[in-house]
């Protein structure tokens, strides 16, 4: 099956205006799975209830959030990793950095193993 993608006009970044605008490729995102549907598709091969997939991944969101609030890189095998970034201001000395120069946080993901072997091999068909 190949990735649908959608050519999509941008500006150039950091220009006024916009500047000299361009089209660039974008995928098509038309559909999403939730939380129950993975429970669902999950289900229906393997031997678990979906009772016990659903507390499984339920679980394993609150122990992300855990480890992420207490420093931790999450790993998660051939799906990937998690980890918290930061934005903040810069300062002329070390000491000057404290918790209040953070301006932003955000956690970023970082694909396994089979994701990036499935983004190497994918194929991509306009709509």
């Amino acid at each position: 099956m190949a990735i649908q993608i959608k050519s999509v006009e941008r500006g150039q970044p950091g220009v006024a205006g916009g500047g000299a605008k361009k089209f660039y490729a974008s995928p098509v995102h038309d559909r999403e799975i939730s939380l129950d549907g993975m429970t669902k598709a999950i289900e229906k091969t393997s031997t678990v209830s979906g009772a016990d997939i659903r507390a499984v991944l339920y679980s394993m969101v609150e122990e992300a959030v855990l480890g992420l609030s207490d420093g931790r890189i999450i790993r998660l095998g051939d799906l990937g990793s998690l980890r918290i970034t930061l934005s903040s201001e810069g300062k002329a000395t070390a000491e000057e950095v404290t918790a209040n120069a953070v301006k932003k946080a955000g956690v970023i993901f970082t694909p396994g193993k089979k994701l990036q072997e499935m983004l190497k091999v994918a194929k991509f068909t306009k709509v």
